[in-house]
């Protein structure tokens, strides 16, 4: 059976290493690696968006990096429990017409007994900024 370590249940510190991993996964913007950490039939909102399966999870990832150019994440644990962690984020890009975003948001996550995330629930923010207010 695949595994994603740390496991459930999470402790401070591999709650905090799981969020690392997430976070080191999306700055890769490499759609297969992140799909990865995901149960076969994960379940996501983002934004409005219900994407259900990893096939659905790539597809999303590669279309979102094809309009979120020099797009750079940071995550942050927020609280946790056995097998859930909660997450404030934020990160920036910009669009094919130069313009900057900063997008804030939470997520929620429940993982299995292997690791593997298999309920994401994001909610997210834009916000236009200059380039020069870039913090990432």
């Amino acid at each position: 059976m695949e595994q994603k370590l740390p496991l459930p249940p999470f402790t401070f510190e591999t709650a905090t290493q799981k969020v690392q991993l997430a976070e080191d996964a999306w700055n890769s913007q490499d759609p297969h690696r992140i799909a990865l950490a995901y149960t076969v039939d994960t379940e996501w909102r983002n934004r409005s968006a219900f994407i259900n399966g990893k096939d659905e999870v790539i597809k999303f990832l590669t279309e979102k990096w094809q309009k979120e150019l020099d797009y750079k994440l940071k995550k942050e644990l927020w609280a946790f429990t056995e097998n859930k962690i909660a997450v404030r984020f934020e990160y920036e890009y910009h669009d094919y017409a130069g313009q900057w975003f900063r997008a804030y948001g939470n997520e929620n996550w429940e993982f299995d007994e292997n690791g593997l995330m298999k309920k994401r629930f994001a909610s997210i923010n834009d916000l236009a900024i200059n380039e020069s207010d870039r913090r990432l």
